[in-house]
């Protein structure tokens, strides 16, 4: 594991943090190193452009970033490195995250950001793992064995409703 990057995980709130820590979870259970911060794209704009433009340096390799609302952290963290940033819009606001889906989905050309799921945290997760093992084996080899135990739940789940289905 020494030389797996880091995943920085970055939310433009506190109040995020309740949505934010599926990512941290799943990325603890695949032991990939994490550090979680707090920065707005509005509050605290040159910490987070900094942050962004050192995170190669300090042994990042992706970063997510959450926020809602508005929801430019994603944007002004992928302006400020060439890292894959994963956004993640949050839920709440006027119109329930739809805002935040699309702050963080409409990039202008050049400055990606991959979008997931609003509050989708864990795929955020699983994304930036799925970067990650483009040139780490044994997070690619976690990844294949999650595949693989989410295949046999379905298959346990297909024969039940089956056996129900055949009972009747």
């Amino acid at each position: 594991m020494e030389n797996t990057k880091k995943v920085a995980i970055i939310m433009g709130s506190d109040s995020d943090w309740p949505t934010v820590k599926a990512a941290a979870v799943q990325l603890k259970s695949w032991d990939i190193p994490f550090e979680v911060r707090v920065m707005s794209a509005h509050r605290t704009p040159a910490a987070a452009a900094e942050f962004a433009k050192r995170a190669a340096e300090n042994g990042f390799g992706v970063i997510i970033a959450a926020a809602g609302m508005a929801a430019h952290l994603a944007g002004s963290i992928a302006a400020n490195t060439v890292l894959p940033v994963v956004g993640i819009p949050v839920k709440g606001g006027a119109v329930d995250g739809l805002d935040a889906l699309l702050a963080t989905v409409q990039m202008p050309s050049g400055i990606p950001v991959a979008t997931v799921a609003l509050n989708g945290a864990k795929n955020a997760a699983v994304l930036a793992a799925q970067m990650l093992a483009i040139h780490d084996a044994r997070i690619a080899a976690l990844l294949a064995e999650d595949r693989e135990k989410m295949a046999r739940s379905i298959a346990e789940k297909d024969a039940a409703i089956r056996a129900e289905a055949a009972a009747l």
